[in-house]
């Protein structure tokens, strides 16, 4: 797929055709029963609300003025009764009951719309949150969250506005149009030409207002998504923009997508300023022709061409009618623009739905840690070169963890990121990653190191299938990692994030997030593992998460809060430290008990005596299992079992500290810089940081003490 300047929404939704045809083939057709008992009970309470007014135009011709007969239509003759008095109560009757007969089958018209309306609206809403989970990370790479915000929230609204009231509102409509036509026929066909001469007039507006408010909607549902992102942006980055004294200029940002809003709402309001008002005009002319025609032609006889008998009776069901005739008409402006809405949205929602889903399970994914998983590298031996392989060694068995041995390789691994969503990775030109190889042993410590903008981060996420390799393949226990399930191999892969993320809700609900809160086929909570406490005894998995949380010299800081465990801690985790916050994160990974850990600078926001004890405590975690370490201090993988140094997307060495250090190499210049031991670096490595856009970094680690941000 080639290169689009366009955003994924635009692109996929420009490409969506019918929706709203699609929208009722893909979630209306399950829910059709509610559908047509709305429709059903909407046509006959709309009937039998046109049954007072002739009842009353035949009542009184009949039986107060004695100038026609007792007839009905539909009705048969021999049906009726032909004493003044029993018509009249039956007249009485007719109309009693008819208002009993429209508020019963309204009332389920309203019960049976609304379940169908709002159940759409529920798949709807809750298939396109599914939808963008199963995109790959390059989507969100392009900071659509506003976009997502408003599809699922806005527009997944403006259809059950539509489903509800508009969709019913046009068949009400369409049954009083043509009941009402009828019965005006039926009485007097010329007059009612009268009455209905307003309609083609009405026909002509409405198409004239359908084709020029349209493309008005489509941008008004654009900056919705706009406006959303930016407030979006401004709340979540809070603390940022009070630090930065950036409070201005984020109100002129959100102004600015704010202005755009009311544009575009202002284009849709002035069309239908003209529209409504017509309508309103024509129905009205309707009215009053009827009237001033109906009220002549009593008092003087048919006026001009006209032939026919009009009786008080005929006109007064004439007036009464037209009068319902007036208030449906009116309010087709009010259809059309509920229609267009959601006919705007309904691309929106298709357009996300559209967007292709790059990481998903293969047809014939295998489960990792299953009967098929051999426990080691693809032949048995681990690639400590870029190009060799050490036949004679043999991995060393993890713990057990569901199956899985945590034997990781990385066969010639080459990525790029896509320029957005809608490009095939293979056909980006930079690549981030070059050529990279290498393999660990279960039980085995592999440390990252270099520059910030290395691939360091990206080559992990790589492993966790947050992106598809370019070329090359990584490998798990033997297969690669395209060709097992995605939940089996996220399952056995711990993360640690330098920016961790936390929940609104208790500690203890963060703590067992991902481990105890995957649902299974029957509803309960699936402990996500080999069953230890399950996921209904409550008390066992209370335990598990405090066990989990003193491995993480979490559990003492959590003790002296006023509701321990069970206290919130606020949107992303605000009322706690950044060291707090961290210590969390480890704690939910401890929990998880993966084959494979990967821990991303996960002790940066922890002042030095609680990262020793963390450190202990990720060490006695690491011990069994395939560990893979990002750190910008180096001295907290002196220990790794291998240390490989990144730059440019290259593995440019690898080896023990020890070895890296008689290399005398990039790892050993950022080691003297760390240590104190030198007081600058090479001028090519200066060089090469400053191509990095780190300039500001680079000058700090020349002139001073060098803290843990020096290689950034």
């Amino acid at each position: 797929m080639a290169a689009d300047d366009r955003n994924a929404f635009e692109v996929y939704r420009d490409r969506v055709d019918r929706p709203l045809g699609r929208l009722f083939r893909e979630y209306g057709a399950p829910q059709a029963h509610w559908l047509v008992t709305g429709m059903v009970a909407n046509v006959v309470a709309r009937v039998a609300g046109l049954i007072p007014p002739v009842v009353l135009g035949v009542a009184i011709d009949a039986i107060f003025t004695g100038t026609g007969p007792y007839t009905l239509p539909v009705v048969p003759d021999a049906w009726l009764p032909t004493e003044d008095g029993a018509q009249f109560r039956l007249s009485m009757l007719l109309i009693f009951g008819s208002f009993v007969v429209t508020g019963v089958f309204t009332y389920i018209y309203g019960i049976a719309a609304n379940n169908f309306a709002h159940r759409v609206m529920h798949e709807v809403r809750t298939d396109s949150f599914d939808q963008m989970q199963r995109l790959d990370m390059t989507f969100f790479d392009e900071k659509q969250t506003g976009e997502v915000m408003s599809v699922l929230n806005n527009d997944a609204s403006n259809l059950e506005v539509f489903l509800d009231n508009a969709l019913q509102n046009s068949a009400r409509l369409g049954v009083m149009v043509v009941g009402i036509a009828g019965v005006l026929v039926y009485y007097n066909y010329e007059l009612a030409v009268v009455t209905l001469a307003a309609i083609p007039l009405m026909i002509l507006l409405t198409l004239w207002f359908m084709r020029a408010v349209e493309p008005r909607y489509v941008a008004q549902r654009s900056v919705v998504g706009d406006l959303n992102t930016a407030l979006e942006n401004a709340l979540s980055g809070v603390e940022l923009v009070k630090t930065s004294n950036t409070e201005a200029y984020e109100s002129e940002r959100v102004e600015d997508a704010s202005h755009s809003y009311f544009q575009r709402t202002m284009s849709i309001l002035r069309l239908n300023f003209v529209y409504r008002p017509g309508m309103e005009l024509l129905a009205g002319l309707a009215f009053a022709t009827t009237f001033a025609v109906g009220g002549y032609w009593l008092e003087n006889g048919a006026p001009g061409p006209f032939t026919t008998e009009l009786t008080v009776g005929t006109f007064v069901t004439f007036i009464l009618l037209t009068q319902q005739f007036v208030a449906p008409l009116a309010e087709v402006s009010n259809i059309i623009d509920q229609y267009e809405n959601a006919k705007a949205s309904c691309e929106r929602v298709f357009g996300l739905r559209d967007i292709p889903v790059r990481i998903e399970d293969a047809d014939d994914a295998v489960e990792l840690g299953g009967a098929q998983s051999d426990g080691g590298t693809r032949d048995g031996g681990i690639r400590n070169d870029g190009g060799t392989r050490d036949g004679d060694r043999t991995p060393a068995q993890g713990g057990d963890h569901g199956g899985v041995a945590g034997a990781v390789e990385y066969d010639d691994v080459s990525f790029a990121y896509p320029e957005n969503a809608l490009m095939d990775p293979a056909e980006a030109d930079e690549r981030v990653l070059r050529g990279v190889s290498f393999s660990a042993d279960p039980g085995d410590t592999v440390a990252l190191v270099g520059p910030t903008g290395a691939g360091k981060s990206t080559l992990l996420k790589l492993l966790l299938r947050l992106y598809d390799v370019t070329d090359g393949a990584i490998y798990v226990d033997g297969h690669d990692v395209r060709d097992v399930t995605v939940e089996s191999l996220r399952s056995s892969v711990g993360y640690v994030a330098q920016d961790t993320t936390l929940f609104d809700g208790t500690i203890a609900e963060n703590i067992r997030y991902g481990r105890f809160t995957r649902i299974d086929e029957d509803g309960s909570e699936d402990d996500g593992g080999d069953g230890g406490g399950g996921g209904g005894d409550e008390e066992a998995i209370r335990e598990r998460v405090i066990e989990a949380a003193k491995a993480a010299e979490a559990h003492e800081f959590i003790s002296s809060l006023p509701n321990g465990y069970e206290t919130r801690i606020g949107e992303r985790g605000v009322k706690l430290s950044g060291g707090q916050r961290q210590r969390l994160a480890i704690a939910r990974v401890v929990l998880q008990d993966p084959a494979i850990l990967i821990l991303d600078e996960a002790t940066s926001a922890v002042d030095t005596e609680t990262e020793m004890l963390i450190q202990r405590s990720l060490d006695r975690l690491a011990a069994d299992r395939t560990t893979f370490v990002i750190a910008h201090r180096l001295s907290t993988v002196t220990d790794a079992d291998t240390a490989l140094v990144l730059e440019d997307g290259a593995v440019v060495e690898r080896g023990s500290h020890e070895e890296l250090l008689a290399e005398d190499g990039l790892y050993a210049k950022l080691w003297g810089v760390q240590a104190g031991e030198i007081d600058e670096l090479p001028e090519e490595f200066v060089e090469r940081a400053r191509e990095r856009h780190v300039e500001r970094a680079v000058e700090r680690a020349t002139e001073s003490e060098v803290d843990s941000e020096t290689l950034e």
